[in-house]
């Protein structure tokens, strides 16, 4: 599905090339005629171009990615900044400082002076100082906002960088390259396609024209924000549809729970409860009627509750009492009296 219509494109210009003599021979394949000594562009594969620049900003920005709106010239000034305010994305719209990409960490600190001069600006603290001292303070707000106002929250270099002339903007373009940067751009007659990673053919002195290539490129951007939104909306809906089974997973295994916990809270805690008060009568009897209980323990229940039953019938041990009975040993000191009479008696008689 066609993003712009060719009659968009006719009325806005786009198929005006630059004078025949201020071409750039790479060129030649975009070109469909000549006519009064100017270059007309083959509509026809501007929209085919157009369509594949849209998908790949479509689906950088869906993962994640940011686009860099670059367009220096007075043309392209106010809807750099209009397009890219109006989908989120960084711009360069006045002039590009060399090193903005390559020396990106000392561009971020003055990005940092920026935003403390800003913070010093609205809570009053520079009223404390001169005037001279404010007016200096000033200036310098004053000029990192007219150079680095439209990054002011880029926090690193962008995933691509959309171009408005690479003619003018050969230092932008030439750093993406460096980087490895993608570069989307409009080519017109006299510009190089190789320094250009996704060409739009198309005209890049024209108000009209470079509007509407600029705004395709920015509901491409609103395209691939929608699609991160959404995105982002599934995967919470899967995290929480991957929590959904845990618990019902966890119902369904819970289940026979409550009836285990309520043998070891009930009855298990009661029985253990009882067993030590049987386990005295239990010796009184004999060994063997503790061991049948045991052996009754496995076949009343499998429970890992009844499991613990062989401990408590552990109680026997504690019954040893019977050792205590020998008692009778004690019984045998009356005897002891008697010999003993019978001691005190034979020496008496």
């Amino acid at each position: 599905m066609a993003v712009v219509t060719m009659k968009q494109l006719l009325d806005s210009g786009v198929h005006f090339g630059h004078q025949t003599r201020r071409w750039n021979p790479k060129m030649k394949r975009f070109i469909f005629s000549e006519r009064n000594g100017i270059y007309i562009i083959d509509l026809q594969q501007t929209l085919t171009y157009i369509d594949k620049a849209y998908e790949f900003i479509r689906e950088t920005v869906a993962h994640g990615g940011t686009i860099l709106f670059v367009g220096t010239k007075k043309q392209a000034q106010e809807v750099v900044a209009e397009q890219a305010q109006r989908v989120g994305m960084p711009f360069v719209n006045q002039r590009w400082l060399g090193g903005m990409l390559t020396n990106f960490s000392t561009v971020y600190k003055r990005l940092q002076r920026l935003k403390e001069l800003e913070v010093m600006e609205q809570t009053g603290s520079h009223t404390a100082l001169t005037k001279k001292e404010q007016l200096i303070l000033s200036r310098e707000r004053i000029k990192l906002e007219r150079t680095l106002g439209g990054i002011r929250d880029m926090a690193r270099v962008p995933s691509a960088i959309w171009v408005i002339d690479t003619k003018k903007e050969h230092i932008a373009v030439g750093e993406a390259r460096k980087l490895g940067i993608p570069v989307v751009a409009i080519l017109d007659t006299n510009c190089d396609p190789d320094e250009v990673d996704y060409k739009i053919p198309g005209n890049d002195d024209a108000i009209r024209s470079a509007a509407l290539l600029t705004r395709v490129v920015a509901d491409a951007v609103a395209d691939g924000l929608m699609s991160r939104a959404s995105a982002n909306a599934g995967a919470g809906r899967d995290d929480s549809g991957s929590d959904k089974p845990e618990p019902t997973g966890q119902l369904a295994t819970d289940e026979p729970l409550p009836e285990w916990e309520r043998e070891l809270l009930t009855s298990g805690g009661q029985s253990a409860a009882g067993a030590p008060v049987e386990a005295p009568a239990a010796p009184a009897v004999g060994a063997e009627p503790a061991a049948a209980p045991a052996a009754d323990a496995p076949v009343q229940a499998e429970a890992p509750v009844q499991a613990e039953a062989p401990v408590q019938a552990e109680a026997p041990v504690q019954a040893e009492a019977p050792v205590q009975a020998e008692a009778p040993a004690q019984a045998e000191a009356p005897v002891e009296a008697t010999v003993g009479a019978n001691g005190t008696d034979t020496p008496n008689a």
